[in-house]
């Protein structure tokens, strides 16, 4: 008496264990994913305003020159 069955090899308590663990990694890779997503947000923004900017400063003036060319 006293040994664990050995077909048994994972008890209930292990298998939980396991799932628990997969669960853990499963919500730090959608939190990465969401952090990931918020920041090509912001990166879109600042691509605009940086665009915005230069159109202020008279940049796409030069961009104007090469159209005129044509």
């Amino acid at each position: 008496g006293g040994s664990s069955d050995p077909k048994h090899p994972h008890t209930l308590r292990e298998v939980q264990t396991l799932l628990q663990q997969m669960q853990d990694k499963f919500q730090t890779i959608f939190s990465l994913i969401g952090t990931l997503d918020e920041m090509s947000t912001r990166i879109d923004d600042l691509e605009k305003n940086i665009s915005d900017l230069m159109t202020q400063a008279g940049v796409e003036e030069f961009e104007g020159e090469n159209k005129v060319k044509e």
